[in-house]
């Protein structure tokens, strides 16, 4: 009687191993687009915020480096770049998980708003371009996953 007890646990903790190790495959399988999705949504609230507040004076426009925080996101902190430049940090931070950063504006205004409504809504509207490819890659995924779950 032990021994079956023994073999019962043993193969439930088998079981267990393995489904755990199905859920890491997807999780791997998902997380690139997840990642982009979390991290251009975190962008367009930024974006967001900087148009909202145009008017406000001595608001500083933010932004976040989304190559950086994608490289960070999927675990590899090293990003390749071929110019000194690239990348560079302007500096400043956020609670939100990604590195917030400060937009140096091209014209400053009198006021102290660095928010220039331009360039805020060409990023704000070529990151909800972003946006709607890598929930299309996500979709896409999916897709393949359930075709081949159906064995087509």
């Amino acid at each position: 009687m032990l021994g079956t007890q023994i073999a019962t646990y043993i193969s439930d903790a088998t079981q267990v191993t393995d489904l755990i190790s199905k859920m890491d495959a997807l999780d791997n399988f998902f997380n690139p687009q997840a990642s982009a999705l979390s991290l251009r949504n975190k962008r367009m609230e930024i974006l967001g915020s900087n148009i909202a507040n145009a008017g406000t004076p001595n608001f500083k426009a933010r932004d976040i480096d989304f190559a950086t925080e994608y490289k960070t996101a999927l675990g590899n902190n090293t990003v390749a770049t071929t110019q000194p430049l690239h990348l560079a940090s302007l500096g400043g931070a956020s609670g939100t998980g990604a590195q917030s950063l400060y937009r140096v504006p091209v014209s400053p205004s009198l006021d102290g708003n660095t928010v220039e409504l331009h360039v805020e809504q060409l990023q704000f509207a070529e990151n909800a371009t972003h946006y709607e490819a890598s929930l299309q890659f996500l979709q896409e995924r999916i897709r393949g996953l359930r075709s081949a779950l159906r064995g087509e």
